[in-house]
């Protein structure tokens, strides 16, 4: 008779997930679930999933030195789609299985691009703040309306993104290594190189994976093609910008406005940035909707069962190496 799954959940906010909680122990009875509230690594990491066949992960880093420690982790199910936490090839070395759905979170992210874009545009923050420090004054903005969107990475949250923009009559550019001649022409999109993206976009918004060809993508050099009344926004991951020549830039009014809701590091120290009246940061809450978190923990459930070894030029492996989430 085999054994039944020993299953460890390290994400917390899975682990504090009634519903999905429920469903995961419902399909799999011997779960161990993270309730430290803490986020784990090294050791900590190390020694909760120990002696477990799975585990259901979200931004925990598995790296070669953490599997040495775990032999009988054989199971990966991904809560969430990022996967630069993940060595594939690794994984495949070792013939651990892998569970991933890509584009589960795309919505609750594409509308948080839009919400940001709204707000730079609009100085909704700024104007928050005056009115909380008891000043009045009306402050003139830009519509997003028939504005050119320039979106780099057009996987699935660069897709989804596309499709909505089109509603407010925007010219929407699109740049990624991979070419999508179908969605492009479906939707009216311009594929173009990158630095005629920058040059040419009222807003321009990040939709890549963090790895070693897209590590400060937009560097010093890259952002001074931006124009100087355009906006930066970056809610895909951080490391993909010089944040340090991004600051110069919004000081010196070379760049109208940036938001992010990732960073090189998290949580960011730079209060000087942070401080910035044309910044706004969020606290990586891309993926933060309730209705998000529902479909990436079913997805990550799934995963449980449907795991498979990632091999070269599937789904998985393109995610997690190549332009586009």
């Amino acid at each position: 008779m085999t054994s039944p799954l020993r299953l460890a959940v390290a994400s917390r906010s899975f682990s504090r997930h009634a519903v999905l909680r429920a469903e995961l122990s419902a399909r799999y009875p011997n779960v161990t679930f993270n309730e430290s509230g803490r986020s784990l690594s090294g050791d900590a990491l190390a020694a909760f999933l120990a002696g477990h066949d799975a585990a259901i992960t979200a931004l925990e880093t598995i790296d070669g030195p953490l599997l040495d420690r775990l032999p009988e982790l054989r199971l990966i199910s991904k809560y969430g789609v990022g996967l630069d936490m993940l060595d594939l090839p690794l994984l495949r070395r070792r013939g651990i299985r892998l569970g991933w759905t890509g584009g589960v979170n795309r919505r609750s992210v594409a509308e948080l691009v839009i919400a940001m874009a709204i707000s730079l545009l609009r100085h909704v923050p700024q104007g928050n703040a005056l009115v909380r420090d008891g000043q009045w004054r009306q402050l003139m903005g830009r519509h997003l309306s028939e504005r050119v969107v320039g979106i780099v990475g057009c996987g699935h949250v660069g897709k989804d993104l596309a499709v909505l923009l089109r509603a407010f009559g925007c010219t929407v550019l699109a740049h990624d290594i991979r070419a999508f001649p179908e969605f492009y022409a479906a939707h009216a999109i311009e594929p173009v190189g990158l630095e005629e993206l920058l040059s040419r976009a009222d807003v321009v918004s990040l939709h890549l994976p963090f790895d070693r060809t897209t590590a400060n993508i937009l560097s010093a050099e890259r952002l001074a093609l931006m124009r100087p009344d355009s906006i930066l926004i970056n809610a895909a991951r951080g490391g993909l910008v010089d944040e340090a020549a991004l600051k110069r830039m919004l000081m010196s009014g070379l760049l109208a406005g940036a938001a992010f809701d990732v960073f090189a590091g998290e949580p960011p120290t730079d209060m000087e940035l942070l401080r910035l009246p044309n910044f706004l940061a969020t606290p990586h809450i891309g993926g933060s909707a309730e209705e998000a978190v529902l479909a990436m923990g079913r997805a990550a459930i799934d995963g449980v069962a449907t795991a498979t070894i990632p091999e070269p030029g599937s789904e998985v492996w393109r995610a997690a190496g190549a332009v586009g989430d």
